[in-house]
């Protein structure tokens, strides 16, 4: 099969009584301590059983208090699987993965420092010995180096505050149905911790859509409720290892066939078109990070060709492997095209060959063995249906050269 995407951009509905130019609106999400079931704890607290599972997120809360003003590094450990670090309100840097070891240079003002870190878990390890031991967290140490002197400060056993989930779940922001976004004009982007909100237009079509995430940094989106998933575009793969040709043959390695270097790991983020309305669909996304949601688009997805290529090497579908002891005879191979959406049916058959045809879809070619009643034998099972079956036999479409293996290779299109 041969599919594109095609993009068009985010077609926003603004009410009249919306006050923002853009369609958008936002909250920003409170840096640390925030929700009044917060506690407070001596040490530091695995997430996994803090939590109970009832959110990805955990706040670690404690303060320092300095004479003067200093460049320091916070060195924080972590089980996983991301942190963010916030000194005096502001974003100071980030860690992922299973084990996190980060060291993040900040700045320390004279009096009061406030060290607000946001542990967050992205699934859950379900198999594996003892994977119910296996925590998640910022279970430490957390240092500070390069102080006064050259000392150091341990922060690990010291008090700290924690809060369970972010305090703008609980105001049901991913239905979209708070009343407390802003709708001024002035959209904040590339800032940490912001909920976005606005209303769409579905695009036409009963095509497969998806939402490109392209702009976005790091987080979670919701489409009238529902999640679609979390999204992470800015995690791109490493720049090197990929190149022009391609061999899986010899000794397993995890850098063969290499692609997309140095691209995000994904991007497209899939929007069943049941979860959609033709009008007033609600988008709600929670950035960690920081990103620009005017830069997200829509992407539909069109099916250029059907393909199918057999050989008479392989198996009939299983359906039919019971048919071989009811009929006395043997069944064969069986080539099998079907139109990926309702009501599209087989509109022309752009290539068929019989014999030894060459090439993958989209660029088949004739071997030099075909058989010259190939293609009107396919159009004639195939055209005005929206499946079809072909059976690889000699019979059918004769013998173009006898005692040599033969396929059958066949390029449609549906409408």
């Amino acid at each position: 099969m041969i599919s594109s995407f095609t993009t068009e951009s985010l077609k926003e509905e603004i009410s009249s009584s919306d006050n923002s130019s853009s369609g958008w609106s936002w909250i920003s999400e409170p840096i640390g301590i925030s929700k009044a079931d917060s506690f407070s704890k001596f040490g530091l607290v695995e997430q996994i059983n803090t939590t109970a599972d009832t959110s990805d997120y955990l706040w670690y809360s404690s303060s320092i208090d300095l004479d003067a003003g200093t460049q320091s590094v916070l060195h924080i450990e972590s089980l996983g699987h991301a942190l963010h670090a916030f000194i005096n309100g502001k974003l100071a840097g980030s860690g992922t993965g299973t084990t996190i070891k980060v060291d993040i240079p900040i700045t320390l003002v004279a009096g009061r420092n406030t060290i607000d870190l946001l542990s967050l878990t992205m699934g859950l390890q379900n198999y594996g010995a003892f994977f119910e031991t296996w925590g998640a967290g910022i279970t430490g140490p957390v240092i500070l180096k390069g102080l006064k002197n050259g000392t150091s400060l341990d922060l690990s056993s010291q008090k700290w505050a924690y809060q369970i989930g972010l305090k703008g779940k609980d105001l049901g922001p991913s239905s979209g149905s708070s009343g407390q976004w802003n709708p001024q004009s002035t959209l904040p982007t590339n800032q940490p911790l912001i909920w976005y909100k606005t209303n769409f237009v579905a695009p036409s079509g009963s095509n497969p859509v998806a939402i490109n995430m392209t702009g976005m940094g790091k987080g979670e989106a919701w489409v009238n409720g529902q999640s679609i998933g979390r999204y992470w575009p800015t995690n791109a793969s490493p720049s090197g290892g990929c190149t022009d040709s391609c061999d899986y043959r010899g000794s397993y390695k995890a850098t063969k066939c290499l692609k997309n270097c140095g691209n995000p790991s994904q991007t497209l983020y899939h929007v069943p078109r049941s979860w959609l309305r033709p009008i007033n669909n609600t988008l709600v996304l929670f950035e960690e990070r920081g990103g620009n949601p005017k830069q997200i688009t829509f992407a539909t997805k069109q099916i250029g060709s059907l393909c199918s290529h057999i050989s008479d090497s392989h198996p009939p579908p299983v359906d039919l492997w019971n048919s071989d002891a009811e009929s006395g005879s043997k069944v064969g191979p069986v080539m099998l095209l079907e139109c990926p959406y309702p009501n599209q049916v087989i509109s022309s058959i752009k290539f068929a060959s019989f014999g030894t045809p060459q090439g993958a879809c989209g660029n088949f070619k004739h071997g030099n063995c075909s058989s010259k009643k190939a293609l009107s034998v396919v159009q004639k099972e195939c055209i005005g249906s929206s499946s079809c079956r072909i059976g690889l036999s000699t019979n059918k479409f004769g013998d173009p050269c006898t005692g040599v293996a033969k396929s059958l290779a066949v390029e449609a299109s549906c409408a």
